[in-house]
């Protein structure tokens, strides 16, 4: 495929790489979906068991292989299915190699062995199965421990998401699925133990092959096989339940006033201050809220990053947070007033100061010592005697586990915040929207730990913006879907502004007072700039911001306005965001799928003008920046929407 051609991959997700193809098996009441080696959403009688079991290989910086995959064969028998593959996984330095057999029958037995042999010495994180139960009817709920040493126990699913492992030394785990019917999973072949998923916005509890009390990496020795098993048992009679038909259209009715929409804003990461600067008119057709800047205080280059803001600041006129990240090699003031000086030389002045040290970038487990660092208190009293009057932010630049795992003290800070990042764990495109399942969990953690504190959330994006958990973000110069990757080719698609306004409309309910977006130029981009891999299309083209610069540029000027109550009847594939605006009501919509999907609306009535994010115009929106503003479609009576794959609507209604 020629590189400056707009293919319809191009359009959806950036790229032209393709997801593997998905199969669905069934074994009389059970369906799963095979994906690339894994099973997916195994369900019982139409009602969801596991979300799923994978065989993953992952190196010392928890980057996880892409296995190639031989010999496949799936044997899809009236009441069973058997899957057969060998799959390697290897880099420049090491490879291993599993055979793997799933096999699935009516009576509710699914079962996945694999015999892994190395064919060097492999250092890994972790080698083995993963087993992901799901939030829906679980969190919260009871289940049954069987620990290796034969001693059964009574438990629950965290309902707060727990930073630490809420289970250990695993050998089953036994829940109720629906009444009547329970689910247990037997893990053989080593330990296992839990952690809760939803702390790197993965919409599950996670069990996973042995411990991070042992030390890792770990190496695994060449030809010296060894094998696992995970064995799920349905058990019960499932109550009839009436499939929905797979394209009928989904309900969606606008209510009344819930809360506000939060202010929204931009990331401007340090190294992309300038770059930004030479977009300032295109910054300013934004009208962001905010800009959430940023000053390393280990980097050169403060001076002409902080000049950079405070021009952006004056020509976009948004408000200006510095993220502030502190050395943590001398005592806070003194690291503060270094920086501080640097901006006094720019002139810049933020109006909201967030305060870190450079040790809180990286994670670390609950009660693993941390390097010597500045703790929450003398960072606040350092900046708050450094820009007196200025509101001073804690929390972490990083995802919601790392503060979770270094919470907030109350009364410091006058605001809260982190950022997320849906493609720590996985990376191919159900995964990533899965992850907005997540967000109410997360927000009433952050409740929990900070009361009624006000809640931002830092500079999200689909990329790694950091990885706490390894050397780098990982690099991806072929536009593949790469976990922890510091570039995600589908920033540049249709995707990108689905699942943003997924991220909006999730924390919006939650009643966060701010939300970031991504940055203004660069990976994590909404203007489109060249780079140093090749971005398919937009290298040739005359294309000047991505589908989601029109998200943003619609939403921002909505921050504070009154948002308004939805009902869907598929909020896992249709997001949803509706607020009052000056003239009427305005109803975004997103299509979380990859699948043409029609919305059927209630409660706007009258008249509205319906403007598209969609394969269509996708061109016309990539190259002029005002074209989705100005090229609406008016309708007497709105009653249904079509919506394209990962679609976005914006409606207009008087």
């Amino acid at each position: 495929m020629a590189a400056n051609v707009l293919t319809r991959a191009v359009r959806l997700t950036g790229t032209n790489v393709p997801e593997p193809k998905r199969r669905i098996l069934s074994a009389g009441p059970i369906t799963a979906m095979f994906d690339n080696g894994a099973l997916r959403y195994i369900r019982h009688g139409g009602r969801e068991v596991l979300r799923g079991v994978a065989y993953l290989v992952r190196d010392r910086n928890w980057n996880t292989y892409a296995p190639v995959i031989e010999g496949l064969k799936i044997r899809q028998a009236r009441d069973s299915f058997t899957v057969r593959y060998t799959a390697t996984c290897r880099d420049e330095t090491q490879a291993i190699r599993y055979a793997a057999i799933i096999e699935g029958r009516s009576d509710g037995e699914v079962r996945f062995s694999a015999t892994a042999t190395p064919l060097t010495d492999f250092l890994t994180n972790r080698t083995g199965f993963v087993v992901l139960h799901p939030l829906a009817g679980v969190a919260g709920e009871p289940v049954e421990i069987l620990h290796t040493s034969g001693k059964r126990r009574k438990g629950r699913f965290p309902r707060l998401i727990s930073p630490g492992q809420p289970i250990f030394d695993i050998r089953a785990l036994t829940h109720t699925v629906a009444p009547g019917v329970t689910a247990s999973v037997l893990m053989e072949g080593n330990k296992f133990e839990m952690e809760d998923h939803r702390n790197w916005m993965d919409a599950s509890y996670k069990t996973y092959v042995c411990s991070l009390l042992d030390p890792w990496p770990y190496t695994v020795r060449k030809d010296t096989p060894f094998t696992q098993t995970i064995t799920v048992t349905i058990s019960g009679k499932p109550a009839r339940r009436r499939a929905a038909a797979p394209d009928a259209a989904v309900s969606l009715e606008v209510g009344g006033v819930r809360g506000r929409i939060p202010q929204i804003g931009v990331g401007v990461p340090m190294l992309e201050a300038g770059h930004a600067v030479e977009t300032a008119d295109l910054v300013a057709r934004l009208r962001a809220a905010h800009l959430v800047c940023q000053i390393d205080g280990r980097l050169p280059g403060q001076r002409a990053a902080a000049a950079a803001f405070r021009e952006l600041r004056a020509k976009s006129g948004a408000r200006s947070t510095l993220e502030m990240i502190l050395p943590a090699k001398a005592p806070a003031r003194q690291e503060v007033a270094a920086i501080a000086a640097e901006m006094q030389a720019a002139a810049y002045v933020p109006d909201a100061i967030v305060i870190t040290q450079a040790h809180d970038l990286a994670s670390f487990q609950p009660g693993t010592p941390r390097p010597w660092g500045p703790d929450y208190a003398d960072m606040a009293a350092a900046v708050r005697q450094a820009f007196p009057g200025v509101a001073v932010g804690g929390g972490m630049l990083s995802y919601f586990t790392e503060l979770n795992r270094k919470p907030l003290p109350r009364g410091l800070f006058d605001f809260v915040t982190h950022s997320v990042c849906p493609i720590v764990h996985a990376a191919d495109d159900i995964s990533v929207m899965e992850t907005l399942q997540s967000i109410p969990s997360i927000a009433a953690s952050v409740r929990a730990m900070t009361g009624r504190l006000p809640y931002h959330l830092g500079p999200s994006a689909i990329a790694a913006r950091a990885n706490p958990y390894g050397a780098a973000v990982a690099g991806n110069p072929d536009n593949a879907r790469i976990c922890l990757a510091g570039m995600d080719p589908r920033q540049r698609g249709l995707f990108a502004a689905a699942w943003n306004l997924g991220l909006v409309a999730g924390f919006a309910e939650e009643g966060l007072a701010s939300i970031a977006l991504g940055a203004l130029t660069g990976p994590q981009g909404l203007i489109h700039r060249r780079a140093d891999v090749a971005q398919p299309w937009y290298d040739d083209a005359k294309a000047l911001v991505h589908p989601v610069y029109h998200l943003v540029a619609g939403l921002a000027p909505a921050s504070g306005n009154r948002r308004l109550e939805t009902v869907c009847g598929d909020p896992q594939g249709i997001a949803a965001l509706a607020y009052r605006s000056a003239t009427g009501r305005e109803l975004w919509l997103a299509n979380l799928t990859a699948a043409p999907r029609t919305v059927k609306v209630t409660g706007l009535p009258g008249a509205a003008t319906i403007h598209c994010l969609a394969e269509a115009n996708f061109r016309r929106i990539a190259t002029d920046p005002d074209a989705f503003s100005r090229d609406g479609e008016q309708v007497r009576r709105l009653t249904a929407i079509a919506l394209g794959p990962y679609g976005v609507a914006r409606i207009s209604s008087a």
